[in-house]
């Protein structure tokens, strides 16, 4: 059974820090490119972060540049995504995605919200 599992999300102050993981599970989580994305109340969800499957090459949405940073395990079967200067335009529900050739698994989300 194909699993993934987010966590790590929460409340956090402005300028303040969060890891979130993604765990996988059910398929052979190296052969797969991992990407974050988010979705705010009321918006489209938009891409945050990808990494391909040896954790080469990433790319990142502007507006996260230079303060989110993916990154995978593969040993570990897990993804991770590590967010510092925190800003309340970072509120959303975070969800961790995995792609190959015809086949794509989403996890079901955690949520991050950054207020005062």
């Amino acid at each position: 059974q194909v699993q993934l599992v987010e966590s790590g999300g929460g409340l956090v102050q402005p300028g303040g820090s969060l890891r979130l993981s993604c765990a996988a599970s059910g398929f052979t989580f190296s052969s797969y490119v991992m990407s974050w994305y988010r979705q705010a109340p009321e918006k489209g969800r938009e891409l945050v972060a990808v990494i391909t499957t040896t954790g080469g090459t990433t790319k990142y949405a502007d507006s996260v540049k230079g303060r989110f940073t993916i990154s995978r395990d593969n040993a570990k079967n897990t993804v991770y995504l590590q967010m510092n200067s925190l800003k309340p335009e970072d509120t959303a529900v975070y969800y961790c995605r995995a792609d190959r050739v015809n086949m794509r698994y989403w996890g079901q989300g955690t949520q991050v919200t950054v207020s005062s």
